[in-house]
């Protein structure tokens, strides 16, 4: 709760912050609801924006993850590969068909070349990323994200045609790709400071970033399913079904979302006042971004280290796992698609129930905003990273593989009631530019990861090298969580007080 008298004392971001534990940032990070009541209407403004963000974000991680199952069949696989070492490789399974027969694709790309293909989308990804937040909090994030959404569909129907022309034209395309879809997260973000009050934060971004998990465990099978197929070479299908999904959902989002509720011409008055009372003034903003103070901000670079950790465990099991499940444990295509895809359903409902009860402790009072924080980004980074190492330790083991991707990446969701919504309490005012700068650095991880791994396995798909990847995975999420853990805060800080006539957060 904003408090004038101490604006320059209880700031984390100045140049004499203690980073140590303040003993009243319990108090300073409580959150008082608002003597406003909510409107009665079941279907309220804020949920129409939830529920066409949630499929956004299903859309273009849909585009985003369909290429790790198509590369599996775009890719010559038939080369014979020498295991003169039977106890560094699992046995092929005893099957009457040929299911598990390797894919005779169109392109002849070593291991390093497809690292490079898998990870060419995050080069464009995370160059939109703070461009793409500081758009959305000048102009309104309903065009910015719509036509992030927009762009990544056009260039996944192109994604076909580029690869079968020539190499660089395919990189070229998957790089634009990224480039549209880099501006979404901090557009929402932005958009969600503005929209969501403090107690429906962590179940609300819960439920509208659950589409990323959604949008995985529908293209993973799916994508592995149309590959299979005849039709058109099967694999292109993969990237024009969801490019024309996307291209549709665009429709619908122009014309039933707003920037803000005092911008939506529709919103029930009683729902409107409610929102602007929880969170206070929202002024437009068309001044300077304090660059130097907010990238100097230790708070915020927790955040980044957190993510950064994240999303180098995350881009492992998105990119990596369906090779894995394929080379190592012998799954066909459609099979390896539907398993790949069980770690996100887990994750996509545990994240939900996890945020709604983050947000229960913060109503009664239980805990405060900070330890919540750190509570759950805790559980969302060390338990997925746990089972990262089983599945390190059991190796051939189909069956205990599963369940430890299934069981223990299901914790995973808890970093929705974690960092992902800690931008906007540090600050509500350039929460999409913040969410940019993160989000551009822990996206790096998306062709860092993939151009490790290729270089780690370069060409040696055993059960030792893929170890050596998981236990890498696992220590990097594990440390940066530690990072987190010492220096994050939930208190807002005073160089975006300072421009606030008020806040209740």
């Amino acid at each position: 709760m904003y408090d004038p008298e101490r604006d320059e004392t209880i700031n984390e971001c100045d140049s004499d912050y203690d980073s140590s534990y303040d003993e009243d940032e319990d108090e300073t990070t409580r959150i008082i609801p608002p003597m406003v009541e909510d409107t009665k209407d079941v279907l309220k403004s804020r949920h129409i924006l939830g529920i066409l963000g949630f499929l956004g974000f299903a859309n273009v991680y849909a585009m985003r993850v369909n290429l790790s199952v198509a590369i599996v069949a775009m890719v010559n696989q038939t080369a014979p590969v020498i295991q003169n070492n039977t106890f560094d490789h699992c046995p092929m399974p005893n099957v009457t068909n040929n299911s598990t027969t390797p894919s005779n694709g169109e392109f002849n790309w070593d291991e390093k070349t497809q690292g490079i293909v898998l990870g060419a989308f995050f080069y464009g990804y995370v160059l939109t990323q703070i461009p793409g937040g500081r758009l959305a909090e000048v102009m309104g994030g309903k065009k910015i994200y719509g036509i992030g959404v927009l762009v990544t569909a056009l260039f996944t129907i192109l994604s076909p045609i580029a690869a079968r022309i020539n190499f660089p034209l395919f990189i070229a395309v998957r790089i634009l790709e990224g480039m549209g879809e880099g501006v979404t997260f901090p557009a929402m973000h932005a958009m969600l400071a503005k929209w969501i009050p403090p107690l429906e934060r962590s179940k609300f971004g819960a439920y509208v970033y659950a589409g990323a998990n959604f949008g995985t465990i529908i293209s993973l099978p799916l994508s592995g399913w149309l590959c299979s197929l005849k039709l058109w070479g099967g694999w292109p299908l993969a990237f024009y079904l969801f490019g024309v999904l996307g291209i549709i959902w665009f429709v619908f989002w122009m014309f039933l979302v707003y920037d803000s509720p005092t911008t939506h011409p529709r919103i029930d008055r009683q729902e409107q006042a409610f929102i602007l009372a929880s969170i206070g003034p929202q002024e437009e903003d068309k001044g300077s971004v304090p660059w130097m103070k907010m990238l100097t901000c230790l708070p915020l670079w927790a955040i980044l280290v957190t993510q950064c950790g994240n999303s180098w465990a995350f881009y492992t099991q998105l990119t990596e796992l369906p090779t894995y499940m394929a080379q190592i444990l012998h799954f066909d295509i459609e099979a390896n698609a539907v398993l790949s895809a069980i770690p996100y359903l887990t994750s996509w409902w545990a994240g939900i129930l996890i945020s709604i009860f983050a947000d229960w402790l913060l109503l009664k009072g239980y805990i405060s905003l900070s330890m919540s924080y750190k509570l759950w980004n805790s559980i969302g980074a060390i338990i997925p990273s746990l089972g990262l190492l089983g599945v390190a330790y059991v190796g051939c083991d189909r069956t205990a593989v599963q369940l430890l991707l299934a069981i223990p990446g299901a914790f995973g969701g808890a970093v929705y009631a974690g960092n992902q919504m800690n931008h906007i309490t540090l600050s509500p005012k350039y929460a999409g530019t913040m969410y940019g700068i993160t989000n551009a650095a822990s996206n790096m991880c998306g062709f860092m990861a993939p151009y490790v791994i290729g270089l780690i396995i370069n060409g040696r798909e055993t059960l030792g090298q893929w170890r050596m990847v998981f236990y890498l995975a696992a220590g990097i999420c594990i440390g940066a969580n530690l990072f987190y853990v010492a220096f994050a805060s939930a208190k807002e800080v005073s160089w975006s007080k300072s421009q606030r006539s008020g806040s209740v957060n």
